[in-house]
């Protein structure tokens, strides 16, 4: 069961003429992805203006399916951040995993397999290249697939191709 609806609400929705006909021209084209047209939906049904349906957070959470938190985050990122941004994606700031090599490591294990390998080797191998990068301290840890990638990206590929 929902939460009732507190008298006073901390993030109140009025939004303006246009932005009214951006979001009910956006539920008419349903060329959106679902996660943007369910925000449309609920800015639409808590929009407090004169023009607005004003509905309560019980009521929008029953019509639309969804969850209390779902309309909170909605009317609070209105409020805190804008109109814009509760209909576009947020862009990630640092990739989820930071990457391994830098520009100066990349040289490093570039002139690491150009330079003659190790006695009792014919050429450099990608697994050969992990565990001499490891020896050598130019990085903590690498798979021999992200060296390959490395490579590959670098154009270095004679050894990342050789080893297929």
């Amino acid at each position: 069961m929902a939460r009732t609806d507190v008298a006073v609400k901390k993030y109140v929705v009025r939004l303006s003429d246009e932005e009214r006909a951006q979001l009910e021209t956006m539920l008419r084209k349903g060329k959106h992805p679902s996660g943007r047209l369910l925000k449309a939906r609920i800015l639409l049904k808590a929009d407090a203006s004169e023009a607005g349906e004003d509905w309560s957070d019980s009521r929008i959470i029953e019509a639309l399916a969804t969850t209390a938190s779902m309309v909170y985050r909605v009317r609070k990122q209105l409020v805190e951040e804008g109109f814009e941004a509760v209909l576009t994606r947020k862009k990630r700031l640092l990739p989820p995993v930071p990457p391994i090599f830098d520009g100066e490591t990349e040289a490093r294990l570039i002139a690491l397999s150009c330079s003659e390998p190790p006695a009792g080797y014919s050429r450099w191998s990608l697994r050969l290249l992990e565990q001499k990068v490891v020896e050598l301290s130019i990085v903590p840890a690498a798979s021999d697939s992200t060296i390959g990638r490395v490579l590959k990206k670098t154009f270095s590929n004679r050894i990342a191709s050789n080893n297929g």
